[in-house]
């Protein structure tokens, strides 16, 4: 039993460098997120702005004003997928094809956020678990300096496996609610295509 213990220990230790590189690599991806998400979030913003109320009166009519006021670059997926929308004459099999391949590109975009939020605690408290035990065998023999520098790691695995969740868990909400209304709007607009081709 003392033998297959040690090897026990012996394994989780080994973790302890190979946890602290990966949540070292997740923070740097989390910090160049955050550069991404502001760059899609002002794009957003801009688009909004632009296109919001048009999509809102949005009529057979008015389909031609919605296609002048796209942004002359496809500057989001929303908008490649609007252009391709508005570009051709969409059947309901078609225009129900480009949503979905607009929903597992969401998908695919919202993918980094998920990994950030769910493996930042996992490897924060794994980190945490594997320095607190030599960090206690410090404790009981006197060794405070060990004990000082093992809490150290303690803490600060913790603290950055948190901030890697946060910064995925923000970014996800707010990618998620963004991808919700822009599926709604490309479904609301096809349904005026399509009306607009049966009266044809």
């Amino acid at each position: 039993m003392e033998v297959i213990s040690k090897v026990l220990f012996w394994v989780a230790n080994s973790l302890l460098i190979p946890d602290i590189i990966i949540l070292l690599f997740l923070f740097a991806r989390s910090l160049l997120l955050i550069g991404s998400f502001y760059n899609q979030f002002m794009v957003k913003r801009k688009n909004d702005k632009e296109l919001n109320d048009k999509i809102k009166d949005l009529s057979s009519s008015s389909i031609e004003s919605l296609k002048a006021a796209l942004p002359e670059k496809d500057n989001s997926l929303f908008i490649r997928y609007l252009r391709d929308l508005l570009a051709t004459s969409p059947s309901e099999a078609y225009s129900d094809f480009l949503i979905s391949n607009f929903e597992n590109e969401a998908e695919k975009d919202t993918s980094l956020s998920k990994l950030l939020a769910k493996m930042g605690p996992v490897l924060g408290l794994i980190g945490t678990l594997i320095a607190m035990s030599p960090a206690l065998v410090g404790l009981s023999t006197g060794d405070i300096s060990g004990m000082a520098y093992n809490m150290q790691v303690v803490f600060a695995t913790t603290v950055v496996g948190l901030v890697v969740s946060a910064v995925g868990l923000v970014t996800l909400q707010f990618k998620q609610r963004w991808y919700a209304r822009d599926v709604n709007n490309l479904d609301y607009i096809s349904r005026i295509l399509i009306e607009k081709q049966e009266k044809q």
